[in-house]
């Protein structure tokens, strides 16, 4: 495959990213052309090399996340690109934090549990935010009295945080307490701009 096809490949795909305002993976970049024409997987990911290197020095980059890939302005700019935008993102209290950070680190843990660890009531209104958002998930209940549900982060709460797997997080033995987590947390999610909200990817 020459120069002039591989730089056609990645307008192709620059385009899709920019059009999709979600991530995109490797086979759903693929699938965009016939299949008489459509690049093995070495060929497309030797393109999206070749995409993030033309990236270089512009205001946006290609982030690879837990879904796929996607375009979106580089954390740096965030400040200035955040002032298009009135609405400012919604805060979370330090009680769901700190649930969020219990569900990304001991998956899968039950809301018993959860309470168990705080030793406090955790708030209906806080599980069904974390559903809402699409950042928990139930994966199966405890086989206990009463069966309740085990909640487990989702590709959703990876791709908000720009990760690409759990092994990202940093390692608890790193992280002196849970309030530590949680704020760690907040500010990831209460920064100007949410770089991987739909409304403010490039798109």
């Amino acid at each position: 495959m020459n120069e002039e096809q591989l730089d056609r490949i990645r307008c192709i795909a620059e385009a899709a990213l920019l059009a999709a305002g979600k991530p995109l993976s490797l086979d759903q970049l693929r699938e965009l052309f016939d299949e008489g024409d459509r690049p093995a997987r070495q060929v497309m990911e030797h393109v999206l090399v070749l995409l993030e290197q033309s990236c270089e020095g512009r205001g946006f980059e290609l982030k690879k996340v837990a879904s796929g890939y996607r375009l979106q302005v580089r954390e740096e700019f965030a400040p200035w690109v955040g002032r298009l935008f009135e609405e400012k993102p919604q805060r979370y209290s330090r009680a769901l934090l700190e649930t969020l950070a219990l569900i990304a680190y001991r998956q899968p843990i039950t809301r018993g549990e959860i309470e168990e660890i705080r030793g406090v009531t955790v708030s209906s209104n806080i599980i069904r935010t974390l559903l809402e958002r699409e950042w928990v998930r139930v994966v199966g209940h405890r086989d206990v009295p009463g069966r309740p549900a085990m909640y487990a982060t989702t590709r959703q709460f990876l791709d908000y945080f720009n990760l690409t797997g759990l092994d990202e997080l940093p390692p608890l033995s790193e992280v002196r307490d849970l309030e530590e987590i949680g704020r760690e947390i907040g500010r990831n999610m209460q920064g100007e701009i949410e770089l991987d909200a739909p409304d403010q990817t490039l798109h």
